[in-house]
């Protein structure tokens, strides 16, 4: 048995011949292995890099040398070159600290390599992901500004031709009834096409939509009540005034706001009652109604914010629809009971006064396909803009209905009366900006409660 302190005459061409005439089948002692390890260090760098299962199977572990079906590929001629090339004797074979450095400088080189590569790819990233941010957010806002276009236009388009039908039908009751049953049958539409989602529903969330639907149907049919007796310009400069509403319905119910925005509805009042005054289609009837209507649509608000807390996952044009739906059912009855007697006359004269009696039809159903789509705009507009953002687009929505309105109709308007007509507008954009910055505050007083 070999000793591993007896000096053996190991060059790297015994070597290599031992190498070519081993057999991997063959299991090598503890000190054959041993006496391998010892020659190997004395190897030239040249060897020593080289992958030990291309030249030294039986230093291979049993595991990685039976890794798969192939066989250990010969010896390269470059390597075989390397091991010529150590034929000098011992003084050629590097020590051990000198072939540890030169791997280390590989090392170091290899690393730099890899952060230069990586600082690269990390640049080219960045590039490319600073187009494609560029790109989405104007690809956002060019659908926002297509929402919002569409939303006020399809604001325009109801009200005028709702004051058309009312111009030569008179009777409110039945035409909300109508527009709330083609909004109605949109939303079922969508919703059998699949075009939207059909919401989950039960016994419990339909108790809750009472509530609200029964003040939305106050509030879209007292709109146009108030529409059939005063210019549409009036009735948008009166409705301007739910704020009002709002705070002071809110606070009867438990929430009280703060100071800065009581203070911001005083314009609101100031401007309405100026142009009130100087309206020149003034009527006590229009007035009122329209108040009634801005009561109901805030109460319809105060209390789904109550009883539908629980359904958050109904969206918000699910739950436009189920409220219309069950508004149309509360609203027709009272409508047959209030008009019903009237409706025939009512139809006799509109059609002697027109045209064609599709004329009159089609201004019908268009003032009920338009109220849909302003709605269901609108709730489209709400999902992509902030509560604050919205609220300012309402307010300039109002203007270009107001400004619409003027042109079509060609109603006198009285300088104090577009004065009063703007302090309003202005007073409700003030009340926006109030309502943000309390929410903001309440936002970080509960912030600092958490932490």
């Amino acid at each position: 048995m070999l000793s591993l302190h007896t000096p053996l005459p190991f060059s790297s061409t015994a070597l290599l011949g031992r190498t070519k005439t081993h057999n991997p089948r063959h299991h090598a002692t503890p000190n054959s292995t041993l006496t391998n390890l010892h020659a190997l260090v004395r190897l030239p760098p040249s060897v020593l890099l080289q992958r030990p299962t291309l030249t030294f199977p039986s230093l291979i572990p049993r595991a990685a040398a039976a890794d798969g079906d192939h066989p250990i590929a010969p010896i390269p001629k470059e390597n075989q070159e390397d091991l010529d090339d150590s034929k000098d004797g011992e003084d050629s074979i590097p020590d051990q600290n000198e072939a540890n450095e030169d791997n280390d400088d590989d090392e170091e080189e290899e690393d730099e390599d890899e952060e230069e590569e990586n600082s690269t790819r990390t640049k080219d990233s960045i590039t490319k992901s600073v187009p494609k941010n560029e790109s989405k957010s104007k690809t956002n806002t060019l659908n926002l500004a297509l929402v919002v276009g569409l939303w006020y236009f399809h604001s325009v388009i109801f009200n005028i031709y709702n004051k058309k039908v009312l111009n030569l039908f008179p009777y409110p009751w039945l035409l909300a009834s109508f527009q709330l049953l083609v909004a109605s049958l949109w939303m079922g539409f969508l919703w059998a096409s699949r075009l939207q989602s059909f919401p989950r529903v039960s016994k419990k969330f339909f108790a809750a939509l009472l509530g609200p639907a029964f003040f939305h149907a106050i509030g879209h049919v007292y709109a146009c009540v108030s529409f059939s007796k005063v210019a549409v310009s009036f009735t948008h400069v009166i409705k301007t005034s739910e704020p009002v509403f709002s705070v002071v319905l809110s606070a009867l119910h438990g929430r009280f706001y703060p100071l800065h925005v009581w203070l911001s509805v005083l314009p609101i009042v100031a401007g309405c009652s100026l142009a009130a005054v100087t309206e020149a289609s003034f009527d006590a009837h229009g007035l009122w109604t329209a108040l009634i209507s801005n009561a109901g649509f805030v109460l319809r608000n105060i209390h789904s914010k109550h009883s539908l807390y629980d359904f958050s996952h109904v969206s918000g044009l699910n739950l436009y629809g189920w409220i219309t739906i069950v508004s149309l059912l509360y609203l027709f009855p009272v409508a047959v009971f209030v008009e019903g007697s009237r409706w025939a006359g009512g139809v006799q004269r509109a059609l002697a006064a027109v045209p064609t009696p599709w004329t009159f039809y089609g201004w019908v159903l268009l003032s009920g396909v338009f109220y849909h789509l302003y709605n269901q705009t609108s709730h489209r507009a709400l999902e992509k803009m902030s509560s604050s953002a919205f609220s300012v687009g309402n307010s300039m929505k109002r203007v270009v209905v107001i400004v619409a309105s003027v042109l079509v109709f060609g109603n006198p308007i009285r300088p104090l009366n577009a004065l009063g007509s703007g302090i309003a507008i202005l007073g409700t954009f003030l009340y926006s900006r109030a309502t943000a910055t309390e929410k903001k505050d309440n936002k970080a007083v509960s912030k600092t409660k958490t932490s």
